[in-house]
């Protein structure tokens, strides 16, 4: 287990979805997160206070958490500094980045004379098997977004906590290293081999009661041409009973891919459900989530009522309304 309470480091974040990791943690494991550490030129805020290695350790800090997911997942030399002022303080490290900590040998040696522990999320611990496709018993729902960084995980996490405040059957299945950190279990997806990667969805959703859910994290896009293979992964190895469309209503461009328009939230469900069907032929489409983090409380609440009214499928943004009607679509089916 990593040792909490955390400091987020923010490092040389350049938005604030550079810096999800973090931002997961602060929202959904708040009594985790004593501050943050922002070197200059940061731009994004947890609204945490801003504190140095020495200030966080004065509050109890125990671990920092590399909350920052670049474009390649690297341990940028810029941060080095602040890493190796937490680890000389006595303070493990955790990462979700592709670039391990433990490939780092600076690292390594200064966390061996300091006796602390460099914790790599997004390395995977278990031999997964290569999917099968047989059906399973219990229910799961997947969230597929029209970009990377929609709300997929804030969707699946919100539905999960409804489900559980009604008493009802109910697990969250991390598949990222927000995920991981925040509820300290699940597959680091896209760091197992492509061949697995299905096997390793089926092996995290395993069978269950007949009424119980799985709230499976997405990942990627299908419409994203860097990352849609995890997602099919998804697809096919969660074999969802149900699919719940994720989307961000100001972007104007695939996150990293400029020359990439969106899709619009018809196309999504056009193209991800026949696929879905493949492994489960009674999937649905039953819901749509919104992120509306950059709209005013009346923009947020227009923009869900226009794409109701479009799609005919109920609308919200789970983290701002709550996720009621999206679990009470669920539990219609």
């Amino acid at each position: 287990m990593i040792p909490t309470p955390y400091l987020l480091f923010l490092g040389d974040a350049p938005d604030p979805l550079a810096a999800k990791v973090a931002q997961g943690i602060r929202d959904w494991r708040p009594e985790h997160a004593v501050g943050q550490l922002r070197l200059p030129g940061c731009k994004a805020d947890m609204g945490l206070p801003d504190m140095t290695i020495a200030e966080a350790v004065e509050a109890g800090a125990k671990t920092l958490v590399i909350g920052v997911a670049n474009r390649g997942g690297v341990i940028s030399q810029a941060w080095k500094a602040e890493l190796h002022d937490a680890i000389a303080a006595g303070m493990d490290i955790a990462s979700g980045l592709h670039n391990l900590l433990r490939d780092e040998p600076d690292l390594v040696e200064a966390s061996h004379a300091h006796g602390v522990t460099l914790h790599d999320v997004r390395v995977p611990t278990v031999k997964y098997p290569i999917a099968d496709g047989k059906k399973r018993t219990g229910k799961r729902v997947l969230a597929v977004g029209t970009d990377c960084s929609v709300g997929k995980m804030y969707t699946g996490m919100a539905m999960d906590r409804e489900m559980k405040d009604r008493g009802l059957k109910s697990s969250f299945r991390a598949t990222g290293q927000t995920g991981i950190l925040v509820t300290g279990e699940g597959v680091p997806l896209d760091a197992v081999i492509a061949d697995f990667m299905a096997g390793a969805v089926e092996w995290l959703t395993p069978d269950n009661d007949a009424d119980h859910w799985d709230h499976i994290e997405g990942q990627g896009s299908l419409y994203h041409v860097s990352y849609s293979g995890v997602t099919m992964a998804l697809i096919h190895g969660g074999q969802p009973d149900a699919l719940i469309l994720a989307h961000e209503p100001t972007r104007t461009h695939m996150r990293g891919l400029p020359d990439y328009g969106l899709p619009s939230l018809e196309q999504l469900r056009d193209t991800a459900l026949p696929l879905a069907r493949i492994a489960n032929p009674a999937c649905q489409v039953v819901g749509v989530s919104v992120n509306t983090k950059a709209l005013d409380d009346a923009a947020a609440a227009k923009c869900c009522q226009e794409i109701e009214d479009r799609m005919g499928l109920p609308t919200v943004d789970p983290y701002r309304h709550g996720a009621g009607r999206l679990v009470d679509a669920l539990l219609a089916l």
